[in-house]
């Protein structure tokens, strides 16, 4: 199944994770968290094809991290070099 985002949501995703950080306990944390940065609305799923898109094509880290020392897994958004650069240059 090829996930295509809303190009709104993709774009915002990319915006709020190149100006600021999010590290939450879990996705639905991360979600609300990037609703309160965004100020405009975007569904869940919407939020979901957004990451899931941007990941599969490289523009994000896997946002779900165990680190190191740890014994919980993380929800984190963070760019990629690529990512970086697609957020610099809409």
């Amino acid at each position: 199944m090829t996930v295509v985002p809303a190009p709104r949501a993709e774009g915002l995703l990319l915006t709020i994770a190149f100006r600021h950080r999010i590290n939450e306990p879990n996705v639905e944390a991360g979600f609300a968290r990037f609703l309160a940065l965004a100020q405009e609305p975007v569904t869940c799923d919407e939020f979901h094809d957004a990451v899931a898109s941007c990941l599969h094509v490289g523009l994000i880290h896997e946002p779900i991290r165990l680190s190191e020392g740890t014994l919980q897994c993380r929800w984190h958004l963070e760019l990629t070099p690529a990512g970086v650069t697609a957020a610099r240059d809409p």
